[in-house]
């Protein structure tokens, strides 16, 4: 019977297509709609500008969807908030494009009442301001990752291993995002902070497998990735059940909460595939080119 160290030494390149497919796909998804939109992302108000209303109580949320639809179809997204104990519904949250002043009057018309400061608020957000506000993001999300990629060729001193790293840490960001774009799910300020997080997250799994097996020198190199695959995938599904029961059980969560639970529990599932399979791969390539035992 093969042994699973023989089966490992004979599949190892060919495991490593697997996560550059995965990767050439959603660079290709993420390429084709960013032709089509102008963007890498669909933005919520918060970083496209817009109006923000939350409506307190159980309201008939089918009824203002068919009233609202009408004249906003395409520009407008409605959610329930439910408390987390009773899973009740205690309010509504309306998101459009459109003022306050525009917006409201359909509201109140489709709901019957006056919309006042006891049973609901407004939230506005410019467009100017909400647009520069994402830009910073953008600019603050490459600077992360330029000073993790100094870190980490600072950390390892080697071209390949620390390339290694950084191929897995950018493809841990590239898929999620497309699977997000693919979802047509509509990111906020929060959501980019996901992204800010997982910077961090995808190379921790990657920088342990690196040390463990150059800067280690007890036992062989499938020993040594064996001892830090261990470790590691007991890393990466641990913070993936802190997150995804979040994301589905726990629904009265507010949204931004949600979308930073998806945008990890997204980028952790990627970061297995790239850290085990494709980055495991460049290093044993790279020990047997460099003779390293």
């Amino acid at each position: 019977m093969e042994t699973s160290k023989n089966w490992f030494d004979r599949n190892y390149k060919f495991l490593m297509i697997i996560p550059f497919v995965l990767l050439v796909l959603s660079l290709v998804y993420v390429g084709n709609f960013y032709s089509k939109t102008g963007d890498f992302l669909n933005k919520d108000v918060s970083l496209s500008g817009g109006t923000t209303i939350t409506i307190n109580g159980d309201i008939d949320l089918t009824n203002l969807e068919e009233a609202l639809n009408e004249k906003y179809f395409g520009d407008i997204i409605f959610r329930k908030l439910t408390d987390i104990r009773s899973e009740k519904a205690i309010a509504i949250v309306i998101e459009t494009s459109a003022k306050p002043e525009q917006i409201k009057p359909d509201i109140e018309q489709a709901l019957g009442y006056s919309l006042t400061s006891e049973n609901s608020s407004t939230e506005f957000t410019d467009s100017f301001l909400s647009s520069n506000f994402y830009r910073q993001l953008g600019i603050a999300l490459i600077l992360s990752f330029i000073l993790m990629s100094v870190v980490i060729f600072f950390l390892f001193r080697t071209f390949i291993p620390s390339l290694a790293v950084i191929f897995a840490a950018f493809s841990d960001i590239v898929v999620p995002l497309a699977v997000i774009d693919y979802l047509g799910i509509k990111l906020s300020a929060a959501g980019i902070v996901a992204f800010l997080m997982l910077v961090g997250y995808s190379v921790d799994t990657d920088i342990l497998l690196t040390s463990r097996v150059l800067k280690k020198p007890e036992g062989t190199v499938n020993s040594r990735i064996y001892s830090a695959f261990k470790t590691g995938i007991m890393m990466s599904l641990t913070s993936l059940l802190a997150v995804l029961p979040a994301f589905f059980i726990v629904t009265g969560l507010p949204d931004s909460f949600r979308q930073i639970f998806l945008v990890l529990a997204l980028g952790l599932g990627a970061d297995i595939f790239n850290t085990w399979l494709m980055n495991v791969g460049i290093i044993k390539w790279y020990c047997e080119r460099k003779n390293i035992q």
